[in-house]
């Protein structure tokens, strides 16, 4: 850090210089401004200038309950002061023995064992490897595949891409990547006319069993993002899905994986998705909302049965040999913990509920606009799917990025809002207000209006 004054212009030019920024064209940065954040206040990022802008996606789904959130900034300073980092390989420490109990506490019953990595895609990589890990322990060699939806996206490791089928990710390292079979997404967008959503869960169920009926024998497990496929365009579909699959996975004897990343902790009402279909995946992967969006960190749980299959002398070779650096980082552990803390303290679901009911309410007329082909929502996601003609659902052409003038829009009125291409979203952090929510909501109507002009 310097003393030089601090000015948009001057640090947007600095970062320019030197810094490759993710999932963007850095082209765009000559006409789209680079914003320099310098502070942040609850639900609002402060830019250098001053500028205020409401957080409307909650900075890539992580903040849960706002920016420089003095309760989790406490636990990080005190943890500061006692012990920063250790290896994780023969050594533990408080925080990471507590947060273990906690999510175990919390998620659902029968995940009694957290593996510990430091982001999303590294949570897939361990589910993934550790679902093929345990069949080869049993003698099952042949399980080398997995099952993903259509529509999917996981992370963007080269093993958690591999399970995705978002072409935009996809296409330019296919050749690196392994191949998936891919079952049809129980997406209600994509339902026939007057199949309602239970329906379309049903009929995605059948066609799920022909292909287990056909590959279960090399199919380690089934992976699904349980509710709101988020970055695949936030689709979302029935309860009805997971608790299919749970059955179907059972039946077949292959492994349920829940990617929660995204739609963990409250996003979908309930504390995790899958509760809303009562059942309880084989390896649930947890990120994003963990810290609080404070720290980079992430937990596969999983159950006993995995765990010993891996549990012999160590010259049987069946030790799950996968690390990284700053597993069970002990100042992520307790931004961790200090989040829960606050789900167990306040009742931040049932002020969701209230939020979530304010944001379908202001959305609601959206449903009438030529423009608009659905208005979704599952709890604190909802997304506006705009296209060019409303009742052929025609999109609007890519290279048109309508989406990207309603970003732009935003940002000159006090809102971030980051389209998925012609997709308007809305996740915010917790602590955001009826009236911020009108404020979001109000912008991103005027936006899209100024995407049609």
């Amino acid at each position: 850090m310097t003393d030089t004054p601090l000015s948009n212009a001057l640090l947007a030019e600095r970062d320019l210089r030197h810094v490759w920024h993710p999932c963007t064209q850095m082209h765009d940065h000559r006409t789209v401004p680079m914003l320099p954040i310098v502070r942040g206040e609850g639900a609002w990022l402060i830019d250098a200038d001053g500028r205020r802008y409401l957080d409307g996606i909650s900075s890539w789904w992580t903040n849960l309950f706002g920016h420089a959130n003095p309760r989790i900034g406490a636990a990080l300073k005190d943890q500061l002061d006692r012990l920063e980092h250790v290896i994780f390989a023969g050594f533990t420490h408080p925080p990471a023995i507590e947060l273990a109990e906690e999510l175990v506490r919390v998620t659902p019953p029968g995940l009694d064992k957290v593996f510990l990595a430091d982001n999303g895609s590294a949570a897939i990589e361990v589910a993934l490897k550790m679902s093929f890990h345990y069949w080869l322990n049993q003698g099952r060699g042949e399980k080398t595949r997995f099952i993903a939806l259509s529509g999917s996206y996981h992370g963007e490791t080269l093993g958690a891409l591999s399970v995705s089928d978002v072409a935009l990710y996809r296409k330019t390292y296919a050749p690196l990547l392994l191949t998936p079979i891919v079952a049809p997404s129980p997406d209600t967008y994509e339902g026939e006319l007057g199949e309602s959503a239970e329906q379309i869960a049903e009929r995605r169920l059948s066609e799920l069993r022909a292909l287990l009926e056909q590959h279960a024998h090399e199919t380690c497990a089934v992976i699904v993002e349980p509710l709101v496929q988020c970055a695949g365009g936030m689709r979302m579909y029935h309860p009805r899905y997971l608790a299919g699959l749970r059955a179907l996975c059972d039946a077949f004897d292959v492994h349920f994986i829940a990617d929660e990343i995204a739609v963990g902790f409250g996003r979908t009402g309930t504390l995790f998705a899958c509760e809303q279909a009562a059942v309880t995946p084989d390896f649930m992967c947890l990120s994003k909302g963990l810290t609080g969006g404070f720290m980079p960190l992430s937990a596969v749980l999983t159950n006993n049965a995995v765990y010993d299959a891996f549990y012999a002398e160590y010259s049987a070779g069946k030790a799950f040999l996968h690390s990284h650096s700053y597993t069970g980082n002990p100042l992520a552990c307790r931004a961790a913990l200090a989040t829960l803390a606050i789900f167990r303290d306040e009742p931040v679901l049932e002020r969701n509920r209230v939020l979530s009911a304010h944001l379908a309410a202001r959305l609601a007329p959206l449903r009438d606009h030529p423009h608009v082909a659905d208005v979704r929502q599952t709890g604190m996601i909802a997304a506006v799917e705009l296209v060019r003609d409303k009742i052929t659902r025609a999109p609007y052409p890519a290279e048109e990025r309508r989406g990207l003038r309603v970003y732009l829009h935003g940002l000159q009125h006090g809102a971030l809002l980051r389209p998925l291409g012609n997709i308007v979203y809305f996740m915010p952090p917790y602590v955001v207000t009826t009236e911020e929510i009108d404020h979001l909501v109000d912008v991103a109507i005027a936006g899209i209006e100024r995407a049609f002009a």
